[in-house]
């Protein structure tokens, strides 16, 4: 199919089941993303950004939060610039970077942490830690491990924080200023860590507590909240605008950022049938698609082959958590990118 008809297409098939879920009282709205690298690109909203919000509508620079979306758009590229200068080293043994950290955590590679093999706790649980006076990382480190490494793929958020952990140590320079850094560069102008000023074009998310106000401008995320916003699992703020440009970087042209993308799209660990992950994304088995999602309810669909791409933008928590609000768009738009 031509790619200014699949794109049309594909937007208003999407859009539609998008305007169904909202119509449907799932969630108050939500904006998404539908183009081809170096090619047309169409965007379509629905709903309002959120009652809190007034009358104001959700489109290409309505700011959302990104959850786990997090991992690829902060944490893995900054690793990818770490490894690609030599000083990180994917099979390496933490200890080789950070020689103080305790066992069993020590030994774990970056490469294990990145394709959640690592073993560690799959529960986040940081408020334990509150108070204690030792370095996070070091009580990451220090947790037993839960299976062998490299043994299984569990999906966890430990082994991104502990990378958002590790990068500053690197790299020199505290996470938000290299992830700035790395977003201007890349022209994403309203990509950001939280927290951030509440404005009627960003979405607030939950209401945790009765009568109490919703989560605006702060992570949904509480491991991020706890960690001032900025961790290296959750805590990005960012649109359908920016997260569309992103997607054309990691597809276009051979640019370092879109080597490490092919590098890290190759097959590492079954998850379930027809489905693996590779470094932080998940990949088809027959490589049609990389993607991942936030649990707010965001999503960003890739397919090498074709240049496509789907961005999905939503506050689907705001009525609580419940994951089959979206599963039937998400599955929906992969098989659309994919088909």
């Amino acid at each position: 199919m031509q790619d200014s008809v699949w794109t049309a297409a594909t937007a208003a098939a999407l859009g539609a089941a998008l305007a169904g879920a909202v119509d449907g009282g799932l969630f108050p709205g939500g904006v998404l993303t539908v183009g081809r690298a170096g090619g047309e690109r169409v965007t379509v909203g629905h709903g309002l950004v959120a009652p809190e919000c007034g009358d104001a509508r959700p489109g290409p620079h309505t700011r959302y939060d990104l959850a786990s979306l997090t991992k690829v758009l902060a944490t893995w590229p900054l690793v990818g610039a770490a490894v690609r200068t030599g000083l990180l080293d994917l099979d390496a043994p933490l200890r080789a970077v950070l020689p103080e950290l305790p066992s069993p955590g020590n030994d774990l590679t970056v490469r294990q942490l990145l394709t959640h093999t690592s073993g560690l706790l799959p529960k986040t649980g940081l408020a334990r830690y509150e108070h204690s006076g030792r370095p996070l990382i070091e009580h990451l480190c220090a947790e037993p491990l839960v299976s062998p490494p490299g043994s299984r793929h569990r999906y966890i958020d430990r082994g991104f924080i502990l990378l958002g952990l590790l990068l500053p140590a690197v790299l020199g320079r505290p996470l938000h200023l290299l992830a700035e850094d790395l977003w201007r560069e890349l022209g994403l102008t309203r990509t950001a860590y939280g927290p951030l000023p509440r404005d009627p074009q960003l979405a607030p998310t939950e209401q945790r507590l009765r009568d109490a106000p919703r989560t605006w401008g702060a992570p949904h995320d509480p491991s991020a909240a706890l960690l001032g916003g900025v961790a290296g699992h959750a805590g990005v703020f960012s649109c359908a605008d920016d997260l569309a440009a992103y997607a054309e970087h990691l597809l276009t042209g051979a640019s370092p950022l879109a080597d490490w993308f092919t590098e890290s799209r190759r097959p590492r660990a079954a998850v379930e049938p027809g489905l693996h992950r590779g470094l932080a994304w998940l990949v088809t088995d027959d490589g049609g698609a990389a993607y991942h999602h936030g649990f707010t309810g965001t999503s960003l669909f890739l397919a090498p082959a074709t240049g496509r791409y789907v961005v999905l933008c939503t506050n689907a928590v705001y009525h609580g958590w419940d994951r089959a609000r979206l599963a039937d768009l998400r599955t929906l738009a992969l098989r659309t990118l994919t088909g």
